[in-house]
């Protein structure tokens, strides 16, 4: 199952980080059930971010479009409250003040973490741009843009991190990389006491093991080939395209019971089973459920193909 097209049409959503992997998923998929998604990043046909790779906004704009929505690449730095205000007031001036689904994504902090030191020994200066890319870009676009669905009385509100409160129940590796996933998935739970009382729902959602652009290059395949790195990494074979995270999107978007969802943190494979959508190759990872028993669990041969 995939995503249903035209359950979104009229709908707006704002995509933050959108420019690739799991942003750039979200944004697609939502264009593919109608939606007119606004598409943020650093990186623009003119201009690239300090990640230094060439995907950019307009790309995924245009992707959204194809799919049959309507994508709108606007470049934004989340960590200027100036420019978050500027795009505040451009999606108010374009569509009448409606946002109904904001998918909070920035991240772009990997070049900052220095894996595997102690506190004491990793750079303060990296450590510190790590936390004001990964976490304070979050809260400068929450505290701008919430109050276009306050205003209305409804949405939703997607915190994007890396791992389920399982997953990140363990130390992450860095510090300071463990405080942002942490902090990200805290912010989705804790929102909902503010934004209930005013008809809007907001969750932390995660994807799986993501098949990103990068994780791809890095493993030197594609996605047409992708089962070809299994072999030095076996448990590759429970990873997810961007696209299944934005079918769990959504899904939640099109719910019109999302309350039911609302302060918990949620994983793709979580809702695909809930809702019944796969990923693009028909199948249904079920990464969280893998991890619980392979890494956490007893079962530490468990096949990862079982999980799909």
């Amino acid at each position: 199952m995939s995503t249903v097209d035209n359950q979104l049409s009229g709908a707006v959503a704002l995509v933050t980080g959108a420019t690739r992997g799991a942003g750039r998923g979200m944004a697609v998929e939502l264009g593919a059930a109608g939606a007119t998604v606004y598409v943020t990043g650093r990186t623009t046909r003119d201009s690239r971010s300090p990640i230094g790779r060439a995907e950019t906004i307009e790309d995924t704009a245009e992707l959204v479009t194809k799919a049959g929505g309507r994508g709108i690449a606007v470049r934004c730095d989340h960590t200027d409250p100036g420019d978050v205000a500027k795009l505040a007031a451009r999606i108010t001036a374009e569509q009448d003040g409606r946002l109904d689904v904001l998918v909070n994504d920035t991240w772009g902090a990997d070049q900052w973490i220095e894996w595997a030191k102690p506190l004491w020994e990793h750079d303060l200066d990296n450590g510190l741009r790590a936390l004001r890319n990964g976490l304070e870009t979050h809260l400068i676009t929450l505290h701008t843009i919430l109050p276009l669905l306050v205003r209305r009385g409804r949405g939703l509100v997607c915190e994007i991190t890396d791992g389920d409160d399982m997953f990140n129940a363990r130390y992450r590796g860095s510090m300071f990389f463990d405080i942002v996933k942490v902090a990200i998935t805290r912010l989705g739970k804790t929102l909902d006491e503010e934004l209930s009382p005013h008809g809007v729902s907001s969750v932390s959602l995660t994807p799986g093991y993501l098949r990103s652009e990068a994780m791809l290059e890095g493993r030197g395949v594609t996605e047409e080939n992708w089962r070809d790195a299994v072999a030095d990494d076996p448990w590759f074979a429970i990873s997810e395209t961007p696209r299944y995270i934005g079918r769990a999107v959504v899904a939640l978007a099109a719910d019109p019971d999302v309350r039911r969802w609302a302060g918990q943190s949620l994983s793709s494979g979580q809702l695909a089973k809930h809702y019944g959508f796969t990923d693009i190759d028909g199948s249904r990872p079920q990464c969280s459920a893998f991890f619980a028993d392979a890494y956490f669990g007893d079962k530490k041969d468990a096949n990862p193909d079982d999980y799909r």
